[in-house]
């Protein structure tokens, strides 16, 4: 795999758990995970998590068009993908499993921070991609 290919897939994914989370909170949480989003407050930190996460689809997009903004894009995205798992590493701690969907975005969290670590020093030592 390329890691334009890679920062691709990451750009594409996020899209959906972007939206998810921030464009209607209101009508998507509660589908998804039966939780009641309630307050200006509430609405307001996700759609601040939402365009986070869509900053660093862009970081990720410009990182598939441009040579030298690939390693920072793949670092970027290694760090956000491990920075998320932990989060949620801590909460499954603390706070016990939530809901299956979420498990798994962990998992896909772990995986591709792991993915994008492994293109880094790969493509830092020479490889082309």
């Amino acid at each position: 795999m390329t890691n334009r290919v890679f920062l691709l897939f990451c750009s594409v994914g996020l899209i959906p758990i972007a939206l998810g989370y921030g464009a209607m909170p209101a009508t998507s949480l509660p589908f998804l995970f039966d939780i009641t989003i309630d307050t200006v407050n509430l609405t307001h930190i996700l759609r601040a998590v939402m365009g986070l996460y869509f900053t660093m689809v862009v970081l990720w997009v410009w990182g598939e068009f441009s040579k030298t903004m690939e390693r920072p894009a793949l670092i970027g995205c290694a760090v956000f993908m491990l920075g998320l798992a932990a989060g949620r590493i801590l909460s499954f701690i603390l706070d016990g499993l939530p809901h299956w969907l979420l498990v798994i975005y962990a998992v896909l969290e772990i995986i591709l921070g792991l993915v994008a670590i492994q293109l880094c020093r790969t493509s830092s030592s020479g490889a082309s991609t």
